[in-house]
């Protein structure tokens, strides 16, 4: 996600729920412009982690670990097509990557469920 106005927006308008260790932030996109795929933004704390090398190692099992899982949300492409997602790492210390891709895959599957209860 690169666009300042969408990832504003996410921030003020978008609903949200925890997943230890994740924040998840989504919204439909607005300016919607035909994305086959959610738009996705990672973010992990300067404050928590000071070392820039440790962010990127988090942020890199989080990429991968959606990656490896998107495959869930185009199946449910009429409904999530437009969403933009946050995920914003909230834990204290660098978990391994199994931690990880579990708790990605949990949200993965709880934003389908709640995109559907909403397009009822």
């Amino acid at each position: 996600m690169h666009s300042k106005k969408i990832i504003q927006e996410l921030f003020e308008k978008g609903s949200s729920f925890y997943l230890y260790p994740f924040k998840i932030v989504y919204i439909s996109n607005p300016y919607d412009n035909d994305q086959s795929l959610p738009q996705f933004l990672v973010s992990v704390s300067k404050k928590k982690f000071k070392k820039a090398v440790d962010r990127n190692k988090i942020k890199r099992r989080i990429k991968e670990a959606y990656r490896l899982n998107k495959h869930s949300l185009e199946h449910e492409e009429a409904t999530t097509k437009s969403l933009c997602l946050g995920l914003i790492y909230t834990g204290k210390e660098i978990h391994e990557y199994k931690l990880i891709e579990s708790k990605v895959k949990k949200l993965i599957a709880r934003l389908v469920e709640l995109n559907s209860e909403v397009s009822e």
